[in-house]
């Protein structure tokens, strides 16, 4: 007959086998994200970050980036600029989002015919793409951008731009949005935007290493086209995560992360789990607020909300409050239905990994 002693010896045996056989199936998961993407499945990928609590779990880097390879953000940064006028609006440089967006140019001379209906714009509508303007970069039907970028002062040229619609009225992707918002910030608050991003998001953060793209004027793009490390993208995820501050210190006020990444606006038709193409998630639609999105990620086991920063190419950086997780992407597959194969990736290794827990 077994001994009692020997029953609870084998019971621990079984204990550990089961521990290790979890931490084996754990373990590979990113063994198997590793090899996919060493295979180059997907080579559209230029970096991964993971982290969990505050500490990195993964960090991988190809295509000839490396972890102090500065990575063009694209619109991924106009969710930083949100940031901003969140941090404008606690110093009180701005009184609220309902403020009224031209009176803040008092030196502004329409160029082309004047509309009143831009006196009614907020900068509101600046952040939830509901400006009016006649500008439609979302699918490409009218794309102001470009046009902007052979503009000398992208400010001008954006305050210039027709309205389409009265403000408020329907939501149309356009970077002169972000763009107008910059030139916000830095008439509120009498500095140059890189000046109040250093001052108050940038060195509480430990962001040193950049380039800002800036328009033939000097003035910063704030729609995208700002080169940063990923690990300095992975702050700004850890900084939405912790709910404005960052290592204890307050750096954005809870109340405006909890504003601006709320699900505002939904994108019609517009879906990033079905446009990865991934078969393991049930599509969802993707929602707009100021400057963040948000999707669930369903399954027939899981159901998370997601809020992310997106840009062209594959910029992102993801953030999963029930799993304190933030997952930033860095790609090259611009204009490409391939820049949503991040969503994929997360679904199929990381929500695995991460619910072996």
């Amino acid at each position: 007959m077994m001994t009692f002693k020997k029953r609870i010896y084998l019971f621990f045996v079984f204990i550990l086998c089961i521990s290790n056989a979890v931490a084996q199936v754990k373990n590979n998961m990113l063994d198997s994200l590793t090899a996919d993407l060493a295979r180059g499945k997907y080579n559209n990928i230029d970096g991964i970050i993971l982290s969990q609590n505050g500490s990195i779990f993964y960090e991988k880097y190809f295509n000839n980036y490396h972890k102090d390879s500065l990575h063009d953000s694209r619109s991924a940064f106009k969710s930083i600029t949100s940031l901003l006028i969140g941090i404008a609006i606690d110093k009180g440089y701005i009184k609220s989002v309902r403020e009224k967006v031209y009176p803040f140019f008092n030196n502004y001379k329409p160029s082309g015919n004047w509309d009143e209906r831009k006196n009614s714009m907020t900068l509101q509508h600046l952040l939830e793409m509901k400006s009016g303007y006649d500008c439609e970069e979302w699918n490409g039907s009218k794309d102001c951008e470009s046009e902007m970028e052979n503009a000398k002062d992208w400010i001008q040229f954006s305050l210039d731009l027709p309205l389409a619609e009265r403000p408020g009225q329907k939501w149309s992707y356009a970077s002169s949005n972000a763009m107008i918002l910059g030139g916000v910030l830095s008439k509120s608050s009498k500095m140059t935007v890189t000046e109040f991003a250093n001052k108050f998001l940038f060195q509480p953060l430990d962001i040193q290493n950049y380039r800002w793209t800036k328009d033939p004027s000097g003035q910063e793009m704030t729609a995208g086209s700002f080169y940063v490390l990923p690990k300095d993208f992975l702050k700004i995820g850890e900084l939405v995560l912790n709910k404005g501050t960052y290592k204890n210190q307050a750096i954005v006020s809870s109340t405006w992360i909890t504003q601006s990444t709320k699900p505002i606006t939904e994108i019609e038709g517009f879906s990033n789990v079905k446009i990865s193409k991934t078969n393991l998630a049930i599509p969802q639609p993707t929602y707009y607020g100021y400057g963040w999105y948000n999707e669930k990620i369903k399954t027939d086991k899981y159901n998370y909300d997601l809020i992310f920063a997106s840009g062209n190419g594959g910029q992102y950086i993801m953030i999963l409050q029930e799993l304190n997780l933030v997952a930033v992407f860095t790609g090259n597959s611009y204009n490409s239905s391939k820049s949503k194969l991040p969503f994929e990736v997360l679904i199929k290794y990381i929500l695995p990994y991460l619910r072996q827990n």
